[in-house]
């Protein structure tokens, strides 16, 4: 069965499914507009000059939230307004900078329903920029068991979220 992305269900999800990569070519823009929506003014984000000569980086490079919102995009593109994101962790091993292509990748490792109309998916993401990972993370959301279920009109219980 083919899942309609906008309607998500639980039932339209196996173990081991890969989400839709997303890709974006990294441009300075990029960067700084990250930095500045998460108000991080840290000139590592912004000077050039900064970054290179006073951080030792190849350049400015993504910031901790501007990392996340991509990852939490590649959730929801894949989920659907109904996804509601319940917890990430993540751990950047490496820089992405201007010029880089990011590749987001996802895969479910586990499903597991709740009482409650939806169910806990949990996955592994990851950044790769060419042939290295730059970072890997792990996530729950919940997603609706039916068309008429809505997390985000249930009360959440982070404790069975499954990471």
């Amino acid at each position: 069965m083919t899942a309609d992305v906008h309607n998500l269900c639980l039932g339209d999800i196996h173990v081991g499914q890969s989400l839709p990569p997303l890709e974006h070519e990294v441009t300075a823009t990029t960067v700084v507009l990250g930095a500045m929506a998460s108000r991080d003014w840290r000139p590592m984000h912004h000077d050039r000059d900064f970054a290179i000569n006073r951080n030792g980086a190849r350049d400015i490079f993504l910031n901790t939230p501007n990392q996340a919102a991509w990852l939490e995009r590649l959730i929801t593109d894949w989920s659907g307004p109904k996804g509601r994101l319940g917890a990430m962790r993540f751990q950047m091993k490496t820089s992405v900078y201007p010029g880089d292509r990011m590749r987001l990748t996802g895969k479910v490792t586990e499903i597991s329903p709740t009482e409650w109309g939806y169910g806990w998916v949990a996955m592994e993401l990851a950044i790769h920029v060419g042939s290295r990972q730059a970072t890997s993370c792990q996530a729950s959301v919940a997603i609706a068991v039916d068309q008429h279920n809505n997390p985000w009109l249930s009360p959440i219980r982070l404790e069975k979220v499954s990471m």
